[in-house]
């Protein structure tokens, strides 16, 4: 099976790629990041300025023409028709109950603004005390709980505007 390739380029243009296209090439490098490329008997000085390679995505100076490229394989098309993208995270809008417990303190209020790992609330389970913090940064909606009631697991504790 032959991988194919779409790139992207300045987030307007888009070229598909097989890896026939990319043996075909005809660049040489001639110092690290900088190439030398041949097409359709032209040349073009390439420098690859930053790269990202986690996000495939690079900066390449063409000729003093500097580019945005962001490069996606096969995986990642299938990925992206899918309706997943990479490198985003679920939103976590309510924390629930993982166990049957009680819960000891609450350290917010409806209306409050906490940021990331803030604390929320302490529930006991099982002789030992689980602290509950912010997944994100947000607005507290409601809180479903007092202190001193009693959870079943998967029961709202707290809702996020």
């Amino acid at each position: 099976m032959s991988n194919s390739y779409k790139l992207s380029v300045n987030h307007t243009t888009t070229f598909d790629l097989s890896e026939s296209d990319l043996k075909n090439l005809d660049a040489v490098s001639v110092e690290k990041d900088k190439f030398h490329v041949l097409k359709d008997c032209k040349p073009y000085k390439a420098e690859i300025v930053a790269a990202d390679f986690i996000a495939k995505k690079y900066t390449v100076k063409v000729n003093n023409n500097t580019y945005e490229v962001a490069i996606a394989d096969a995986l990642d098309m299938l990925i992206k028709s899918m309706g997943i993208e990479r490198g985003r995270t679920k939103v976590v809008n309510a924390i629930k109950a993982p166990m049957p417990g009680l819960i000891l303190e609450i350290s917010v209020a409806v209306g409050q603004s906490v940021k990331e790992n803030d604390p929320l609330l302490i529930l006991e389970a099982m002789k030992m005390e689980n602290s509950f913090l912010s997944p994100r940064d947000g607005v507290i909606k409601s809180i479903a709980v007092s202190v001193g009631n009693a959870v079943d697991k998967g029961q709202l504790l707290i809702e996020f505007e």
